[in-house]
Formats: C-alpha cells, structure tokens, sequence
C-alpha cells in the first residue's frame, strides 16, 4: 500500500510556519481560584482594572469549573486583580505585567456572612465551542433528571437510529471520562439507561477526535461525570416501567459518598425484559441463466427474555493538593437472554403457483459478562501547569450461546423435518495502558503521550446435525471451527494548540504500529497484518467578533474490525438464512474535511466531506443455486459522504428550548458482489434528515415539563440496503418533580404512529432481497425516582431563598 506522508504531514507544516512567526508581542495572564479545603471556585467573577484609575475595567473573565482563569492578549503595565463570588470575601492585588505570568494559586476567604446552604435548582443547559469540540453543559441543569442515554438523546448534532448514536450519519463512540466503553448498541443502551443524568457534568461531541484519542472509530461522545457536591451522603433509589408489546421492568439505586479527600459513587440496576421483534423478509431467486426462478416469503416472530445486573462504581481519592487517584469499576451480568424464534417460509414459483412450504422453530440462548476496571492517576508537576496522567484499562468479556433449531418440511416436499444444534463461545481480555503528558509553554500548550492496547480473544463454534429419529446429534466437522485472535497496538502522538485573541489552533500527529493475528483451527492463519499508520489532525478555528466564529477541520482516521465480527459464529434464522462471521475483515482508512460557521452559538452551519476506504459494512448475499442467504460482515470498496448540516439551539421562550437540526447528503457505497464475481456495485442516495426536539416547561414554578420530538428521513442507505418508505416518528415526554424536586416523576411515549420501522432491500445483478424488522419502537414508559440525603452545598453559611440562588448561577458577568 502507497502511502503519501507529505500530504498526511501537511497540516503540520502549516502549523509550524505559523507558529515560528513573530505572534509574543503581547502577554498572557493566569491564575486558579480554590477553597482553603483546596476545592476549586468555579464561575467566579475575575477582573483586570487600570492600577490609576481603579474603577475603569479593562478585561474580565469567569472561571471555569476547575477554578482556572485565562487573560489572553493583555498590554503589559500594571494591573488591579478583583476576585468576587458570592459567599466569599473580594479578593484585590496589584499585578505588574511585564511577561507571560502564571499566578500562584488564589485562596479565597469564606465571608463572614456568607451563605450557609444554597439549594441547587435546575438552570439551563449550556454549550460551549472550542477549538476541537462542543461541550453540552448539562450538571445542575433541567436535564439532570433524565438518565444518561436520554442525555446523549439531547445532545447537539446526535442522532438515534435503530438504537444507534450516530453524529454525522456515522456511528460514534461512547467514552466516559475519557475511557472507551467496549459494549454493543443494546448493552451500551442498557448501561447508560440505568446511570443518572444527576451524575454526568457535561457531554464532549467531538467530530474530529484530536491526537489524544485513538485512531480508531469516527466521532467521540465524552461523558464527563461531576464530583460530588456536597460534603457527606446523598442516595437516590429508581423504577421504570415500559411497554411495547411486552413489558420491561427496572429497578435501581444509586448511593453518593464525600468527604475532603474521598469521592465515592456506585449504583446498582436490576433489568427484567421482554422483547417482541417480527420479522418480514423476501428473496427472489434466479436461474442460471438470470430468469427469476422462485420467490421465497417468510414471516418470524422472535420473543426473547432478558435478566441482567449492572453495577457501577467510581472511587476519586485526593492525595493531595497536587495528586488524585481514580478507581471505577462498570459490570454488566447477563445470566439470561434467551429467545424464542417461529418462522413460516412460503416458496412459489414465478406465475404464483405454490411449491411447498416449511415451519421453523428455534430456541437460543446466551449468557453473556461485561466486566470494564479502570485505574486513573494525575498529577500537577509544577504550578504552571505541567501535568501527568496515567490511566489502565481491563475488560473481561464472555459469551456463551447455543442455538437448537427444527425445521418440519410440509408436502410435496420430499424431507418431513432437519434439525441441528449449534454451541459457541467467546472469552475475550482487552488491555489498555496509556501515560500522557500536558506541558504549557508559554502561548502554546503541549500534549504528547504513549499508549499500548492489546485484545486476546478465544471464539468457537461446534455444529451438530441431529439424526433421522432426532435421538442423538453428529459432531458436522465442516461447520465447526475456532479462531483465536490477537491485536497488540502501540501508539505515541504529540499535539500543540495556541489561542490568539481571535484565532485558535490545534494540530497533532498520532502514530500507530498494529500486529494482529487471527488463527482458524480449520483453515489456519487467516488474519495476518502487521502495519505502521499515521494519523495527523488539524483545526483553526476563527472568531472575528463575539457572535461569530469560522472553523476549518481535518482528520485521517482508522476503523478496525471489532472481534465480534471476527468470531465464526452463525446465528440461524432458518437453515437457508443465517449471519456468520468473517475472519478476514481488513480495517478501513477514512479522511475527513470539515468547514464550520456558527451564530452566537446557536445556529451552526457545517459543510464537510468524508471517505472509508475499505469500510466495514453488513451484507447479505444470496445464493441462488444453494437457495440460500448469508449475512457477513465484509469490507466494501469505499464509501463516502458529502453533507450540508444547519443546526440551531435556543430557548425560544423563557419556557420553550428547541433544538433543530437538518442534513442535506449525498452518500455513496461501492461494494464487491461476492455472488457475481466480486463485481463492484454502486448504492448511492441524495436525501435529508429533520429533526425538531422541543422542550416545555409547563409551570411556573419550573417543577412540570414536557418534551415533543420528531424526526423525518425519507431516504437513506446501509451498505447494499436502501429504505424502501421514508422513516418517520414523533415521540412525547412529561416530567413532574414532587418534595422539593426530590420525587421525580416521568412518562413517555415513543414512537406514537409507530412509523419508526421501515422496509429495506437489497437489490442489484441477480440480487434481490428485502427484510422488514418491526421491533417494539412503539413504547410507554413510566418512571419514578427518588433522591435522598445532602442535597446542599454546605460550603457556604447563611441560607438564601431559590430564586436567588437561581439569579445567580444564571448571571453572567457581562
């Protein structure tokens, strides 16, 4: 493979001639405000003042939550430095500019009349835009009562597709505190659904991942959890009930521990589902001289139940003014996800005329473990900023799966039943260890880093054909197999970002070695890849005046397969249609330009382009002399995207939020017939997608809102798939808090015209199948949660009514 390092290397010679040029002509001042119990001060009035004249204010800034200030592009002279927040006495000194100055650390004084507990009411949702990323500030806000997935539901430029989070039209990976979550869309779900939004200080949506993050995977959704509050113990305990056409239960608590040093959080949440999915599904048959030969039609119901136990738990030790310590641990048990599949498949012939046909029945189950631990450290090197940060990741996953099936044949067709039984199972080790180092110098702030991520996972599949009088089952050889694979990456990046007084840039090169190897009991090596990859990031980002700012974006990216899609597991339909792994996945290549313009940080206008070489995709592909379907992962030729995205996010009224977004796309995807010769095919579709999410607060007193979203997709392509209707959907929530906003109440309604699942089809050369998958989109949901314990900021001392302490969080300095 070609690689061309000068273009990959190009942003990074823009920035090193830029950084080189004369930009010190002025100064920057900074500083960090904490507690005398070393806690930080965030959002606290600070200003510079003329030291001659001390009312006349030449700059000011608020702190942010780690109590850190920044004046950027600052006339050297002498200064004043006020320091106000309420609860704690001014803080006033002389400064004399003459140098880029890093203070020492501001302690700030309780005042003696300060205030003795400041109940946290709700405020608004904030976003943020910096230079690589948004940031939806959502701690203490109105969506603190929804739990986390609701969150991520809300988040600007995110969309929900068949249980999926996409940004961009590409699917994102979920990270907490900076930590990949390894879980499918059902389990990620299931983990986020019991994690309350009161824990989650804000979500991170970065398009482009800078340097920093691994290579692999598009866009990142960051939940970033908060600290606890208040000093002592707070709990909370929660129920939900939901129904489709089978009901779905869940109960948890959630438990909260502070103290000067400790950090404690763990929760608990018990699932019990039933889910109800039907299947519709047609395959056209051809002769070999490409006349259509058969049509086979097949209606399958699948009811499965599901018992699970998720457990979280977050230990954050303060070893000191300079050194923390983190231990997080996420499990998610599943002893029970069984399922029960019927199938009838009708075969007739062209002109209609019947040939027979056959009823299925199925049982599978699987018992599946998620274990994630996570071991964090940090540690500030001196007072200007230096710091390192160490963090080791271990994920232990198993599934264990078997599979019966019966097949009974109905006249004229010759066989009276076929029967088989399937067992697979996959231990799976996941390693990570990364160290980073964060160096300001001067203007410019460095970050460089190294990182080892390692997967040894063990998978197989024994396949038993039953005899004649289904007595006793016969080992089939052919069909068995296993595949041990492994995956060791090495990784270092550096990252440089400067901020101007108008301009903010950011660029990085990260480098990643990978050795993998997959071994087949039955075929031997099938995966062998050892390669060296770089992966560079740019972004500028510009804002001539407050309203307005101008961003530009680049990245190259890497998708790996995912050993799920490695494994030789086969999950039957029915004997003719089954999904298999494929061991032989490559990973795909992907490069990404973005350009942005955005209003006063609520309408934003994104214009980009991106492309997968080698994109891993989910095929079916029939064949037509077998009479058979099989759906694999496979790597396609490319595939890519040109898109237009208008956002806006406001409250319209001081009751009324609304979030709206629409993207105007071309999507294209070339991939290899596997059944016709490895011909290259091309599935392409100019569409949009409109999304409206509103959100009502029905009372005065704040205590009751509500909640209408609706999304509209006429068009849209998956690999060789293509929506057949348009999809579209309109879902509604109402929220009420009792007892001082410690009882909260919700109910909710998905899908109300149950419009969400929409046929799609495959159909090119002498292809053509079409599945129609109505699984319960329609929902009722209803939720109760109760919160428990300190709920009150006990740093301060005198008690002031809520709507003072709501004028406040809300007020600005400017």
């Amino acid at each position: 493979m070609k690689k061309n390092y000068a273009l990959n290397l190009l942003p990074l010679l823009i920035f090193f001639s830029i950084f080189t040029s004369e930009t010190f002509a002025q100064s920057f001042l900074e500083g960090r405000l904490k507690t005398t119990q070393d806690e930080p001060v965030a959002f606290a009035n600070v200003i510079l003042l003329s030291a001659s004249d001390s009312t006349s204010v030449y700059k000011g800034v608020v702190s942010d939550e780690q109590g850190e200030f920044r004046f950027k592009e600052v006339e050297e002279k002498e200064y004043l430095l006020k320091v106000s927040f309420v609860g704690y006495e001014n803080y006033q000194d002389k400064i004399d500019l003459s140098q880029n100055t890093q203070l020492e650390p501001i302690v700030m004084q309780e005042a003696a009349s300060g205030l003795d507990e400041v109940t946290v009411n709700g405020r608004r949702p904030k976003i943020t835009q910096s230079v690589d990323r948004i940031t939806f500030e959502v701690e203490n806000s109105s969506l603190s009562t929804a739990n986390s997935f609701e969150i991520l539901k809300r988040t600007p430029g995110v969309i929900v597709s068949q249980g999926q989070l996409l940004i961009k039209n590409r699917p994102a990976t979920v990270y907490i505190n900076d930590r990949k979550v390894y879980l499918t869309n059902q389990e990620l779900q299931q983990l986020l659904e019991g994690y309350s939004g009161a824990n989650v200080k804000s979500v991170e949506v970065i398009t482009n991942p800078p340097a920093k993050y691994d290579a692999e995977g598009g866009a990142i959704l960051n939940i970033v959890t908060s600290k606890n509050i208040s000093i002592g113990y707070k709990g909370s305990v929660n129920a939900s009930a939901s129904y489709g056409e089978e009901p779905k239960y869940t109960v948890g608590t959630s438990q909260y521990y502070k103290t000067d040093w400790l950090n404690a959080f763990a929760s608990y949440n018990y699932n019990s589902r039933e889910d109800y999915k039907k299947d519709l599904g047609s395959i056209t048959f051809y002769d070999a001289d490409g006349n259509e030969e058969s049509y086979w039609n097949n209606v399958f119901e699948k009811n499965t139940t599901t018992n699970s136990h998720s457990l979280n738990t977050i230990l954050d030790f303060t070893l000191n003014e300079k050194n923390s310590l983190s231990l997080s641990a996420n499990l998610l048990l599943t002893p029970e996800a069984d399922s029960d599949i019927e199938g009838l498949t009708y075969i007739t012939r062209p002109d209609a005329e019947a040939i027979y046909f056959y009823t299925t029945e199925s049982r599978l189950e699987n018992d599946r473990d998620n274990i994630m631990l996570n071991l964090s450290y940090k540690s500030q090197l001196d007072e200007k900023g230096t710091s390192l940060s160490a963090m080791a990741n271990y994920i232990k996953y198993d599934d264990t799966q078997t599979q019966d099936l019966t097949t009974m044949y109905h006249p004229p067709y010759e066989l009276e039943y076929n029967s088989f039984y399937t067992s697979a199972n996959q231990e799976t080790d996941i390693y990570t260890g990364q160290v980073d180092f964060s160096i300001p110098a001067g203007k410019i702030a460095l970050e460089t880093g190294l990182k080892y991520s390692g997967i040894d996972s063990r998978s197989g599949l024994d396949f038993y054909d039953a005899d004649p009088n289904m007595i006793q089952q016969e080992y089939n050889e052919n069909l068995s197999d296993e595949l041990d694979y492994e995956e060791n990456i090495y990784a270092a990046y550096f990252s440089l970002s400067r901020d101007w007084e108008k301009w903010s840039l950011k660029t990085g090169l990260r480098g990643e070695y990978a050795d993998v190897q997959g071994i087949s009991a039955s075929m031997g090596a099938v995966n062998e890849q050892e390669y060296f990859e770089l992966f560079p990031t740019f972004y500028l980002m510009y804002s001539p005046a407050e309203d307005h700012t101008y961003s530009m974006e680049y990245s190259r990216r890497i998708s790996r397969p995912r050993f799920q899609s490695l494994n030789p597991y086969r999950y039957f339909i029915n004997e003719d249609n089954y999904t298999e792994g494929n061991p032989n996945l490559k990973p795909g290549i992907s490069n990404k330009i973005k350009f942005s313009y955005t209003y006063k940080s609520k309408l934003s206008f994104d214009l980009y382009w991106d492309r997968i070489d080698n994109s891993i995709a989910t095929l079916p592909f029939q064949d037509n002399e077998q009479k058979t379907l099989r759906t694999v992962s496979d790597n396609m030729d490319f595939e890519q995207q040109y898109s237009l995205d208008i956002s806006y996010y406001d409250y319209v009224t001081d009751w009324w939020y609304l979030y709206a977004y629409a993207s105007f796309f071309y999507m294209q995807a070339d991939f290899y017939a596997l059944e016709n010769n490895n011909r290259v095919v091309t599935n392409d579709v100019t569409s949009t997608y409109i999304m409206a999410q509103n959100y009502l607060t029905l009372s005065k007193d704040r205590t009751f809102s509500g909640e209408v979203m609706a999304t509209y997709l006429p068009a849209y392509i998956a690999g060789s798939y293509q929506f057949d209707d348009p999809q579209y959907g309109v879902s509604v929530g109402l929220r009420k808090t009792f007892f001082n906003k410690r009882l909260t109440a919700t109910l909710n309604v998905d899908d109300i015209f149950d419009s969400m699942n929409i046929p799609l089809s495959s159909r090119y050369l002498q292809q053509n199948n079409s599945f129609f998958a109505m699984p319960e989109s329609r929902m009722f949901r209803v939720g109760l949660r109760y919160e428990f314990g300190n709920f009150k900021l006990r740093d301060n001392k005198r008690a002031t009514d809520a709507e003072e302490g709501e004028r406040l969080k809300e007020k600005a300095l400017f």
